[in-house]
């Protein structure tokens, strides 16, 4: 009993291991990089049309750059978020994020909980100022508010 019982594990296990090599070299899987780009332009004209704020987006990018997230939340008029992500040549992720709610906490999701640096640079005659996160180190531009009317 105990021969037949070791002969119908080994014959069970070699049938397990046929139908693993079936599925892994016949079942299509995904290969590549992983990058998804998604087209964008259609969604920067929705979120400027949508957005109580002056919406941002790159402009003649070289080739290399894909974006691969693409989005406007503008369910709370008072907390509206856009957000465009690019994979950028090097393979880094870089990304575009706006939004007219609570500073501190867009901020503290933005930079994942980052802490503000002393270090600054300006672009185009705007300062911006570093941040240091687990993950990121983002760039951070704080536009004054309009006066409400």
């Amino acid at each position: 009993m105990a021969g037949k019982s070791a002969r119908d594990m080994v014959l069970s296990l070699i049938a397990v291991m046929a139908a693993g090599v079936v599925i892994y070299f016949f079942i299509p899987h995904s290969g590549g990089d992983g990058v998804h780009p998604v087209e964008y332009n259609a969604a920067v004209q929705s979120a400027r049309r949508a957005a109580p704020y002056q919406v941002l987006a790159p402009v003649g990018l070289p080739k290399g750059w894909n974006a691969t997230a693409v989005g406007y939340d503008g369910s709370d008029a008072a907390d509206a978020e856009w957000t465009l992500g690019f994979i950028d040549p090097a393979g880094q992720y870089v990304a575009v994020r706006q939004s007219n709610g609570p500073v501190a906490d867009f901020l503290a999701d933005a930079t994942t909980d980052g802490v503000k640096q002393a270090a600054t640079t300006t672009v185009e005659g705007t300062v911006w100022s570093r941040y240091q996160g687990d993950r990121y180190r983002p760039w951070c531009w704080r536009r004054p508010r309009a006066p409400r009317r």
